[in-house]
């Protein structure tokens, strides 16, 4: 399923699909209490994707400014660098933790399914 653009795991989307939750509880046959556990990883996951995006538009203001003036302010954008690290290491870190809480939460048939859509393209992580 092509990208719909919501914020979750996938590269600007929500778990490579426009409705990750709707989609995940249909292709895994999930049950109520996995689907609100779900829900709440997945709020998770959007939540630290939107403070990475904040950081990266930070980011490239520093980079900018340390561009700007008659000198390159190499320390500024060392800064900038070492904020963009952290930012993706964060995000790293909740995804890792994400999909560990998700598989703990799947039973084996799920997990193989949701390991298929995985190695198959249909979502990104």
């Amino acid at each position: 399923m092509p990208d719909g653009g919501e914020e979750g795991f996938g590269p600007g989307g929500g778990f490579g699909v426009r409705r990750p939750l709707r989609f995940l509880a249909h292709k895994l046959d999930l049950d109520e209490k996995q689907i609100v556990q779900l829900a709440r990883i997945l709020d998770e996951l959007k939540t630290e994707r939107a403070q990475a995006a904040v950081d990266d538009r930070r980011t490239l203001a520093e980079f900018a400014d340390a561009l700007a003036g008659d000198q390159f302010e190499a320390g500024k954008a060392s800064s900038a660098g070492e904020r963009r690290v952290e930012s993706h290491k964060r995000l790293r870190d909740t995804l890792i933790r994400s999909l560990g809480q998700i598989h703990a939460m799947l039973n084996p048939e799920q997990r193989a399914r949701l390991a298929h859509l995985i190695r198959t393209g249909i979502l990104a992580v």
